[in-house]
């Protein structure tokens, strides 16, 4: 049985399954409720269903992991030879999955270190990639928890959505924000900051908004070394053309991966949104 570090993190980061295996990482899922059914991300409920049920104005809420979820995962990594855990989760600020790991920590066979990295969607996954990476290079627990807090530290996270009413109803935008959004008719630009979502632009069409999006990140990006993420949801098309807009004009990109959020984060940004992380090495 081989002796690790064991990574764990939340459905909320969506890295690509082949990433997953191949760096042993666990993701513990958030639940969609929809309707009177309770349905787990990523194994129970698609981004495609989620997108379907918001257009046709369906009750949509989303709720943590529980606690007994995480004890349960913290076991099987200790019984699969874990001599430690590195438990990187989405932002505290949107979700109260950070406090059901560090319960469930205090009762874990190994010792587990939770950390909110204030990140989500590959904001948080190549925090999780960055820890990953150390500990199967031999480092330590507190080792992998240092790379990823300095990979959070350095990621930049911005987003364009359609409308700021899901994230209104989701309670994860100022209700004044939102309705001087709508009263202008403004097209939002939004970042992560201090893990929470802020206004950065606002812009007065969305082909605009679009455009400017792609310069924030090219400007974010530079000259030196970078992973970038492009998401979206029900918005493929505008996701391959900033993808390959950014692939042409970000020199020192390493790896860019483009994916459809998951259910959790649709049902607080709503359809159409696009999304840019732009993560240093």
């Amino acid at each position: 049985m081989s002796r690790h570090v064991a990574i764990v993190t939340d459905s909320t980061a969506y890295l690509p399954q082949p990433e997953m295996e191949r760096h042993s990482i666990v993701a513990v899922p958030l639940t969609v409720v929809l309707g009177d059914q309770a349905l787990e991300e990523g194994n129970e409920i698609s981004a495609r269903s989620l997108a379907l049920a918001l257009q046709k104005r369906r009750p949509v809420t989303t709720s943590r992991p529980s606690p007994e979820v995480f004890a349960e995962t913290y076991r099987a990594s200790a019984e699969a030879g874990a001599t430690g855990i590195v438990s990187l989760h989405l932002s505290a600020e949107f979700s109260g999955t950070y406090d059901a790991a560090v319960l469930a920590a205090g009762e874990a066979p190994v010792p587990v270190r939770v950390v909110d990295t204030g990140m989500v969607a590959m904001a948080l996954g190549f925090c999780a990639l960055a820890a990953a990476e150390t500990a199967e290079s031999g480092g330590t627990l507190d080792e992998a928890v240092a790379a990823a807090e300095k990979r959070a530290s350095g990621t930049s996270a911005y987003f364009y959505v359609d409308t700021l009413d899901y994230l209104r109803r989701g309670g994860r935008i100022g209700a004044a924000q939102a309705l001087f959004g709508s009263a202008l008719a403004v097209k939002p630009l939004l970042q992560l900051d201090g893990g929470r979502i802020e206004m950065l632009e606002k812009v007065r069409t969305a082909s605009k908004a679009i455009a400017r999006l792609e310069e924030i990140a090219v400007e974010r990006a530079g000259t030196s070394s970078v992973d970038i993420a492009v998401h979206h949801l029900a918005a493929p098309e505008r996701a391959t053309a900033l993808s390959e807009r950014l692939r042409e004009r970000v020199p020192g990109l390493v790896d860019l991966h483009v994916s459809e959020v998951g259910a959790v984060i649709g049902a607080h940004t709503g359809p159409g949104l696009l999304g840019a992380v732009i993560s240093p090495r």
